[in-house]
């Protein structure tokens, strides 16, 4: 679990983090290396959960061997079933990170989202979901290893 208090915003009691994948973690189907030790850190902290519509059919393949749970999904159905995920596994203590349209939904519903911009672009509906938006993944997912920059960013 990460606790995080943000003066004048609010207390998170994070146990959960639920990623998209392609265009989030992945570029074109493929985990950078700098992303996987991110994950590796976070993982024992908190519970991972990769949500897919596999676009490039490489998700199972690329998580082989690392500590969390991946869901594929229908094109069709992903955006219904990403927020399904938040819902089972409790928002109050979800953090949601995504790029695309299908991720808005769990980023609404999460303790704290995050979008990230990375080479594929991130949807622009999106942004008035998260409460921070980051140029990398890396960078999202430092704000939980480093979380005095998330304070910095949400403090009233």
């Amino acid at each position: 679990m990460i606790k995080i208090e943000i003066p004048n915003y609010k207390t998170l009691e994070l146990e959960y983090l639920v990623l998209d994948y392609n265009g989030t973690i992945a570029l074109d189907g493929q985990i950078r290396k700098t992303v996987e030790e991110r994950l590796m850190k976070l993982a024992d902290l908190l519970e991972i959960h990769v949500l897919t519509a596999d676009t490039h059919g490489t998700a199972k393949q690329m998580c082989e061997g690392m500590p969390f749970e991946i869901q594929t999904f229908p094109t069709d159905g992903a955006l219904d079933e990403k927020l399904a995920v938040i819902e089972k596994l409790g928002e109050d203590r979800c953090v949601a990170i995504g790029n695309g349209r299908n991720d808005k939904l769990m980023c609404r519903a999460s303790a704290l989202a995050v979008a990230v911009m990375e080479q594929e672009g991130m949807c622009g509906r999106l942004l008035g979901e998260v409460d921070v938006c980051t140029r990398s993944i890396e960078d999202a997912l430092d704000l939980l290893l480093k979380p005095k920059r998330l304070v910095a960013t949400l403090r009233g």
